[in-house]
């Protein structure tokens, strides 16, 4: 049987709001390395901030640090054979996780969504970025992305080095050293979720357990709301027993607008429960974070029925004050930049609204419907 990740105390977090704050950082780290570099990204796409850390990899690889990359075959397809090559001819491996190919028929839609950095088995960055100018630079309409990253330190990285490790010999039947012991570095206790399509949901599980005994708050914050039947059951039996139930959604700005037109189908029975829901006006709103209570979460996992039926996805949970202190100041701030949905409003909305959600909806669940 597969063994769960445990609690782990003794590590020190850091949230880093935005590519302008944790990029930075993130680059910075990789040029102190002194032995491996483990990075797991989803979208990965030529450009500024690619040539960045193709820079920071040569670099590194020419100093004697083992560099493995692990990217999405269907992610990465805007990552250049000319930039592969770059990091290929330094001796860095590249593993293209499940490459697209008509043969595969719907295993095509198997991804592996995760967003992983470690740098020396000691210092990690998980969260919900990829390798893009989305994220920092673009003059798009939405962007930059507000995406958010977390700096973490301590023995949980154990378990991270792991999971990457298991993924790597998956893909390559090539064992790689396990994490080693770390020392605490901080007061935080963490935890490593993950979700492996429908073989194994532990981050739903797990919020779900959260969500059944909450007593104060659920804040959620996603990019892409198709929530299962199940999560919005207990978010509307939490607001019903008087918790402060509030979501925070990607609003007009989004890369797939389908899924913004066809999630608006859940918003009446969530708004006649009390929930209350925000929609983020800015820019494209892609972080997925979640506070209950005094515990939180975050990482790649949206929530949604895609990512849960189809994905490889990571977060980490956190029982430490001064951080879901942090990620609480963060809704705060993001509520600010939102719209908010009332039932009034939405009840009056035009013929012509009503029908495109519609049109999407059944296309949504027609979709899921897939095999």
């Amino acid at each position: 049987m597969r063994k769960q990740f445990q609690w782990r105390d003794g590590n020190q977090l850091q949230l880093l709001v935005d590519g302008e704050n944790f990029f930075p950082v993130m680059l910075e780290e990789i040029d102190k390395a002194r032995h491996s570099l483990l990075l797991e990204f989803y979208f990965v796409t030529s450009g500024a901030i690619a040539d960045k850390f193709i820079q920071a990899l040569v670099a590194a690889a020419r100093r004697g640090v083992m560099v493995k990359l692990i990217i999405d075959g269907f992610g990465s397809y805007r990552f250049s054979r000319t930039d592969r090559n770059r990091l290929q001819v330094e001796g860095i491996e590249i593993i293209v996780y499940n490459p697209l190919h008509l043969s595969k028929f719907t295993r095509n839609f198997a991804r592996d969504h995760r967003k992983l950095l470690v740098v020396d088995q000691k210092v990690a960055f998980i969260g919900g970025t990829g390798l893009s100018d989305v994220y920092w630079l673009s003059q798009e309409q939405g962007c930059p992305w507000h995406e958010l990253m977390s700096r973490v330190e301590g023995p949980v990285v154990t378990d991270l080095v792991n999971m990457f490790n298991q993924l790597w010999q998956r893909c390559t039947e090539q064992r790689l050293s396990p994490g080693g012991t770390l020392e605490q570095a901080g007061k935080a206790r963490v935890r490593v979720r993950t979700v492996q399509g429908f073989y194994q949901q532990d981050i739903k599980v797990s919020f779900l357990n959260r969500v059944n005994g909450a007593q104060d708050k659920i804040w959620l914050m996603t990019a892409y709301f198709l929530p299962s039947f199940s999560i919005r059951y207990a978010l509307r039996r939490a607001a019903k027993r008087g918790v402060d139930v509030r979501l925070i959604i990607a609003g007009p700005y989004t890369d797939q607008p389908w899924v913004f037109h066809a999630s608006k189908r859940y918003y009446r029975r969530l708004l006649k429960a009390g929930i209350r829901i925000y929609e983020y006006q800015p820019r494209f709103l892609h972080a997925k974070m979640s506070v209950i209570d005094g515990w939180g979460t975050m990482g790649s996992c949206n929530l949604d029925h895609w990512n849960l039926r189809w994905n490889l996805e990571a977060n980490i949970e956190v029982d430490d004050q001064p951080f879901v202190q942090q990620m609480t100041g963060v809704f705060h701030s993001d509520l600010n930049h939102c719209q908010e949905v009332t039932y009034e409003a939405w009840s009056k909305r035009p013929w012509h609204r009503r029908l495109k959600e519609m049109i999407w909806a059944l296309i949504s669940h027609l979709v899921l419907k897939i095999r």
